[in-house]
């Protein structure tokens, strides 16, 4: 991956202008030669700049660099240097101060807490997952099913003597489990190296090393490879919005603000304590750019979850009055950020046209997921905020203060197609004293009557995100039931699985993933009105909602009750005809109580929500029931119970 002398002009003149998206082919360190290794690093503002390492103990007089641009510095080293060698750069800024700067383009890094870059070279993997990228680019990924499990990767599981699993031992024990589970992507919390475990991630120092607290750069693209092998999509959690303030890393790199806004105004989030880089910067927007399409082009991920979209978009976030700076035109937008995003996912899609580019944007921002040349940002996918929040308000609340929130139900459908969502449940809604999943879900734990409403909830809960219009998104934990929040120390609480209640709903999320997949009424119309119609959406007083979702050949009748009132002979308007209950959230295998309608019920001739006819159905508490009229063929009776 290394560019001759002879031939740099043009890449040092695209990175100066921000148009390089392979930046890291040439910044960094590269091999060129058997002997030969060469570093190339931006630091506009220093004096001096040296390599110094393992190789040389740590003299910064040994190996100086030399400018090639106004800012670009460079040297060839001869000496003995090999894979993993220990670098970093010796910067003397303008006062005069020396400061030890790991590689912004470094591929591999120490293990914390050291802070040095590790010379890597990326060269030798060979990939397996051909036939994967094949049917990637063949698909259209807005009218497939994509149901995510979200995943941090120190986290889900543990060694037996408490360490967290390496990336190919993840590769042994998280890709069966997700291939039983039926879902269709991983998308793994940050794995970009950064110092400091409790940031999860988000706190990012070597943006172009694989973290190495599980292995080395060639272990987690194993990982991602038998994954594709093994046909699941992978997601990386990415953070171009912000960097924190470790030495080692990009702040203040070369002792003046250098990545980030120099103005505190616009540079600083002083609630994270972190840096914002400079959007408007020409060679920040070739490194940011550039490492999007690193971790794609040689990680072969499948798409890129941009963190705290909001955070870049809006000057005023998080600030409060005086402390940010409006822009040219008075407002509060970042104009430099818009601009840099728009160019991100346009460079992206130049030439990877088949990823996901998904924003977390949790303000009403329009065209989040439209075309650039329509005004939009440019994005594929956006994270429905506004719907997880409104979700999580209403199953907070009681039985009885439902109904005088049925909106929180239903209001996400009035802009549910203004954008490409993806409805997330995620690692930000189950910690810091926001209670698990199914503890949002009223109850006592230790009243048995209340335990098992709880669970209901969170049947139910699932059951209307899964046939909500939107792709899916649920945290690790989430699908047995965790009573417990996310504790980044600690494994999931596994041991929950000798438990009934909590086995049966790890089988009852199976069967709702595997439904998902083979049913194209949940997934192939996901992002217009064709693909949605309502039956029942103002049934407030008995907090019940009643929906069709269609696919080009068929519909499915979606009827969900959310109080703990069992509803007899309750009239849903149907087409005339025979229909087959397909899956019932209330069956015994999955921890219910066998009240609601199972098998086949015909239709009574009672015209009702503008149909010809009505469904007489038994619905439990805390349920749900997907009904298909049958034609021909017959659906067989309780085809995703699990097996007796």
């Amino acid at each position: 991956m290394s560019v001759k002398r002879e031939d740099l002009s043009v890449p040092v003149y695209l990175f100066h202008q921000g148009n390089n998206a392979k930046s890291y082919e040439f910044m960094g360190s590269h091999r060129i030669d058997e002997d030969t290794v060469v570093f190339r690093v931006w630091a506009p503002h220093a004096v001096s700049v040296s390599v110094v390492g393992d190789f040389n103990d740590w003299n910064k007089d040994k190996n100086p660099m030399y400018k090639i641009s106004d800012s670009l510095w460079e040297t060839e080293i001869t000496d003995k240097i090999e894979q993993y060698t220990n670098y970093k750069y010796a910067i003397t800024g303008q006062n005069g101060s020396t400061i030890m700067k790991s590689d912004p383009y470094g591929y591999h890094m120490e293990t914390r807490p050291g802070t040095a870059t590790k010379f890597y070279e990326m060269n030798s993997y060979e990939w397996n997952d051909g036939k994967w990228l094949e049917n990637r680019a063949e698909n259209r990924i807005y009218d497939m099913p994509i149901n995510i499990y979200e995943v941090h990767a120190g986290s889900w599981k543990h060694f037996p003597d408490g360490n967290t699993l390496s990336y190919r031992k993840l590769a042994d024990e998280l890709i069966p489990y997700v291939l039983d589970m039926g879902y269709t992507h991983i998308e793994f919390m940050p794995l970009s190296e950064y110092p400091f475990d409790g940031s999860w991630g988000y706190q990012v120092c070597g943006y172009y090393a694989a973290t190495s607290r599980y292995g080395t750069p060639d272990d987690l693209r194993y990982l991602i490879d038998k994954c594709h092998q093994n046909g699941i999509g992978v997601i990386l959690d990415w953070v171009p919005a912000h960097f924190p303030k470790d030495e080692c890393g990009l702040y203040e790199f070369d002792g003046e603000p250098c990545y980030e806004y120099a103005d505190p105004r616009k540079g600083e989030h002083k609630a994270w304590g972190t840096r914002v880089f400079d959007f408007g910067r020409c060679e920040v927007q070739s490194f940011l750019i550039s490492n999007a399409m690193f971790w794609i082009e040689q990680y072969h991920v499948d798409g890129i979850r941009v963190d705290a979209v909001a955070s870049m978009l809006y000057l005023n976030y998080d600030r409060k009055d005086g402390e940010w700076i409006p822009n040219v035109n008075g407002g509060v937008e970042n104009l430099e950020a818009v601009a840099f995003l728009q160019k991100l996912n346009e460079s992206v899609f130049r030439d990877h046209d088949d990823i996901m580019m998904i924003a977390e944007e949790s303000t009403a921002w329009p065209m989040v997921s439209k075309p650039t040349d329509m005004g939009g940002l440019g994005f594929n996918f956006k994270w429905n905020m506004g719907w997880m929040n409104d979700v999580i308000r209403y199953f907070n609340l009681d039985g009885l203060s439902r109904k005088y929130n049925h909106d929180c139900l239903t209001f996400s459908f009035f802009y549910a197609f203004s954008e490409n969502f993806i409805l997330p449940i995620s690692h930000d809604e189950v910690v810091h004293g926001k209670g698990s999943l199914i503890n949002k879900n009223p109850g006592n734990p230790d009243i048995p009557e209340e335990y098992n409403r709880k669970f209901a909830g969170l049947r139910s809960m699932l059951a209307y995100m899964y046939t909500h219009p939107g792709k899916k998104l649920l945290f690790m934990g989430s699908e047995f039931g965790q009573f417990k929040e996310w504790d980044y120390e600690d494994e999931l609480d596994w041991a929950l699985l000798k438990f009934d209640m909590h086995k049966k709903t790890q089988e009852f999320t199976k069967a709702l993933n595997r439904f998902y997949k083979e049913t194209p009424e949940l997934w192939q119309i996901d992002y217009s009105w064709e693909g949605f119609e309502w039956i029942i959406p103002d049934d407030n007083c008995n907090s019940v909602l009643a929906y069709k979702r269609k696919s080009d050949k068929d519909e499915l009748y979606v009827i969900l009750n959310f109080t703990e009132v069992n509803r007899e002979d309750y009239l849903l308007g149907a087409d005339p005809g025979t229909y087959e209950v397909v899956f019932n959230t209330d069956i015994k295998e999955f921890g219910g109580t066998d009240f609601s309608t199972s098998g086949k019920v015909r239709t009574v001739k009672q015209p009702m929500h503008n149909h010809n006819a009505s469904l007489k159905l038994k619905l439990a508490g805390n349920s749900a029931l997907f009904l298909k009229r049958i034609q021909k063929k017959q659906v067989k009776e309780n085809k995703y119970a699990p097996k007796k």
